[in-house]
């Protein structure tokens, strides 16, 4: 029998030819750093269940009695604020994100975070009463808006260009394996009676905050944010440790230049401030596009259904969160090969055809008297999170994880997510009033996923508008291309500039002679590099 051993470059995903060194490390870190998703998925995916438990409810109610059942309860407005609460700190936190990492670094920006996380899940484990509890949430959520932004920074400066897309992507996938633990663990301890019922769903993300910090221990600080500081050496030794070439290679060297002189010419234009997205023209255009992105994969229902699933039989959300979860490894592989345009495209019109079934045949068949209409609504809504958790989930944060230049990336990235968090903050604020039956709402119950599926739809015409295509580029050749291109439908099939290390490929022997000529660079007494410069 022929066998063939499996790796990358089998399933269409390939290195670059002729580049020395390995990518492993520079893969295993980003992986690792994916983690911190699950800690992600986890907090906000828990919440629900822990609100519904009986022991908690007996423990935090301030005296209001479900009217149904008479046992003590919380109040909508209770509930609503225990829940928001979550998203306003989110929307803070990723705000913070930019000056945090600009000041301490990536890595320890990250670490930093897990404190601030960790705080929060103190708060909420030792409470009894609300008050308590939602100083707990607040500082988890900021926690978790700090870390949604950090972690496709520090992936996306660090990972190599030819699997950044699928790396990045990673952190989406462990998001949803987040969700789908956090709904298992609340199962498991729902019926406790105790205060273990909702103590150790909490208590439990001090676990993954400690395997993500311990990693951090040993994790470099990202190339891109020592050249940024001024750093050369520290930066030479990082990206050597990423991509195992001795710091003198010239491969390495030249790499070093790129990014230097990439941001050297970024100084040129402007002083790195949030005033830039206002007088460099495309970095303006660059942010539309990434606060567009996360807030068009709000817009999509995602949030909608995951939260409608929770009201249902617990069978029923576990199908779901456990398709979130299969689903999205299909789009760690055709990121990489179909590239992020022809996957968002693919996405969005996927999740419209089934948005608009599934509203047409709620509509058509209310109630749940029609079992067969019934089991072809759930049909429709996995394969709607298919087409999500394939595309939109991961490629937001591909994308806005690559389209920033170095100076103002942690800003960017800090906005676009923030209006990830503001409109996750605005549509589960909004959903009740235009579902419900009642006086003062909408009453749309299934028709609203009409209009998810007009979002989705918008969500097409805005990838052909204004995503540009940034498979197999490097963050400094997507800067190239953003200044060059006006239009994103010309991005595909873009070449950037010859780059040394393409001169290097026919050079042969006289490699290190010719990259005299391209890079300066300044060593130490005792040989270690003090400067790096592009000529």
């Amino acid at each position: 029998m022929l066998k063939e051993k499996f790796n990358l470059r089998s399933i269409g995903i390939k290195k670059p030819e002729g580049s020395p060194g390995s990518s492993t490390t520079a893969i295993f870190v980003g992986l690792f750093v994916a983690f911190g998703g699950i800690l992600f998925g986890y907090d906000t995916g828990t919440i629900g269940g822990i609100i519904a438990m009986p022991h908690w409810l007996r423990t935090f109610s301030t005296g209001y009695k479900n009217p149904e059942t008479g046992l003590p309860d919380i109040t909508a407005s209770e509930s609503s604020l225990i829940v928001s609460i979550l998203s306003a700190g989110t929307f803070f936190g990723a705000l913070a994100a930019a000056p945090l990492s600009d000041l301490i670094g990536r890595r320890l920006g990250l670490l930093a975070t897990l404190v601030v996380f960790c705080f929060g899940v103190v708060l909420q484990t030792i409470s009894v009463a609300i008050p308590l509890f939602v100083a707990g949430r607040f500082f988890a959520g900021f926690g978790v808006g700090l870390i949604s932004a950090l972690i496709p920074l520090y992936q996306s400066e660090t990972a190599p260009k030819w699997i950044r897309g699928a790396i990045v992507g990673a952190y989406q996938l462990a998001i949803t394996i987040g969700l789908l633990i956090a709904a298992v663990v609340d199962n498991a301890t729902k019926d406790r009676n105790d205060s273990g019922s909702y103590r150790i769903p909490i208590a439990i993300q001090f676990a993954w905050a400690i395997i993500l910090g311990t990693g951090l221990l040993f994790l470099p600080e990202t190339p891109r944010y020592l050249i940024k500081v001024g750093k050369d050496e520290q930066a030479a030794k990082s990206l050597s440790r990423l991509r195992r070439l001795q710091v003198n290679d010239p491969y390495l060297i030249d790499e070093l230049a790129e990014i230097k002189e990439n941001y050297e010419h970024e100084l040129q234009i402007g002083k790195s401030s949030y005033s830039q997205f206002l007088t460099w023209h495309t970095l303006g255009k660059r942010l539309l596009t990434g606060c567009l992105l996360q807030s068009l994969q709000q817009l999509t229902g995602i949030n909608f259904i995951f939260y409608a699933s929770i009201h249902n039989p617990f069978v029923v959300s576990m199908i779901t969160s456990a398709v979130n979860v299969a689903s999205t490894f299909p789009g760690l592989y055709l990121v990489e090969t179909w590239g992020r345009r022809r996957l968002l495209l693919f996405g969005a019109i996927g999740m419209f055809v089934s948005q608009m079934i599934v509203a047409s045949a709620g509509t058509a068949f209310p109630g749940d008297s029609n079992m067969p209409a019934q089991k072809a609504l759930v049909a429709f809504v996995c394969i709607y999170i298919f087409f999500f958790a394939c595309s939109w989930g991961p490629v937001a944060w591909v994308v806005t994880g690559e389209i920033f230049p170095l100076g103002v990336r942690a800003k960017g990235l800090s906005m676009t997510t923030a209006s990830n968090w503001l409109l996750n903050w605005a549509i589960a604020y909004s959903t009740p009033y235009l579902v419900n039956p009642g006086k003062g709402n909408a009453n749309l119950q299934a028709k609203i996923f009409f209009l998810w599926g007009g979002c989705c739809l918008v969500c097409a015409f805005f990838v052909w508008g204004m995503i540009y295509e940034t498979k197999g580029l490097s963050l400094e050749e997507i800067d190239e291309m953003y200044e060059k291109l006006d239009f994103a439908w010309k991005s595909e099939g873009y070449v950037p500039k010859t780059h040394f290390r393409d001169h290097l490929n026919g050079a042969g022997g006289n490699a290190e002679k010719d990259n005299a000529a391209h890079s300066v660079v300044s060593y130490s007494e005792n040989g270690g590099i003090i400067g790096v410069s592009g000529t």
